[in-house]
């Protein structure tokens, strides 16, 4: 394995595992990787429009850097894998700033059509990838961000109701 392949090994999963401040201060304003990311055009520009939130340029940087993806031999069998988790960032990242947004605002802002945003958003909210709810008819997506607090509380609950179930049937047993 070359620096070169390592770097393009740890541009793209760099991007799906760190936050953008990690990713500002470990990738993208590191002298190493400031060296050889010239050497690698695609994957450059992959992180910095990432981080600077240029959807349209993230989108279209993901086609050029998917046939790259997918002739690498260790990489190309999980191309499917990456290329929906960077998607999946991509909008987690520009729906966190917003309560609601248009859905064809959010579509221009992306470069594609509001028919496969929708059908997108619709796939990733319902399998719990994305905490959104589309408004089709008024052209909305609202966001709803989790509350860990809530989350903890109904955790506690769920888990409280299971003890007293067991309880409750070890009580039973033990007057038969």
């Amino acid at each position: 394995c070359t620096y070169k392949q390592f770097m393009f090994y740890t541009l793209l999963t760099c991007l799906i595992a760190l936050d953008r401040n990690d990713l500002r201060k470990k990738i993208i304003d590191d002298p190493h990787v400031i060296t050889i990311v010239r050497e690698l055009p695609n994957e450059r520009d992959l992180v910095n429009s990432m981080y600077n939130c240029d959807y349209k340029v993230f989108f279209q940087t993901i086609l050029a850097t998917h046939t790259e993806i997918l002739a690498d031999r260790f990489l190309g069998p999980a191309t499917v894998y990456l290329v929906r988790e960077f998607r999946v960032l991509a909008y987690a990242q520009f729906l966190e700033a917003y309560s609601s947004v248009m859905l064809s605002s959010m579509a221009a802002s992306f470069g594609i059509s509001t028919t496969l945003l929708d059908t997108e958003l619709s796939r990733f909210i319902a399998s719990g990838r994305l905490n959104a709810k589309i408004d089709k008819v008024g052209d909305i997506i609202e966001t709803s961000r989790p509350d860990k607090k809530n989350a903890q509380y109904q955790d506690v609950i769920k888990k409280g109701d299971n003890l007293l179930n067991q309880i409750q049937k070890l009580v039973r047993a033990i007057d038969v």
